[in-house]
């Protein structure tokens, strides 16, 4: 018997924050929202190289998930969608998903 399992999902977020204290604010209320959903923090800002191009991220922050549909549960997610204002008031960020193993 073979078992497919779903490959796992990584969120790459290039986030520039630009109220601290009100992302702060954020970042502890979408924590147990994150956990909930089966999501891990893979890296949360820290040093970064660009080896190639003249892509200058801001803030790097990689998240995975259980599945790429876990992301698309999430995001779309009432709790996750109020807390997204707050997210936009006191930041911007370019966000994708990609499928990975």
């Amino acid at each position: 018997m073979l078992w497919i399992l779903p490959l796992a999902a990584f969120v790459i977020t290039d986030l520039e924050v630009f109220d601290i204290e009100h992302y702060l604010a954020y970042q502890q209320a979408v924590r147990p929202l994150l956990a909930a959903a089966g999501a891990r923090y893979l890296a949360r800002g820290g040093p970064f190289r660009v080896y190639e191009g003249d892509y200058q991220p801001r803030r790097l922050v990689v998240l995975e998930f259980p599945s790429l549909e876990a992301v698309d549960e999430f995001y779309a997610s009432a709790p996750y969608q109020s807390l997204e204002t707050q997210r936009r008031a006191c930041s911007s960020a370019r966000i994708i998903a990609v499928e990975g193993l």
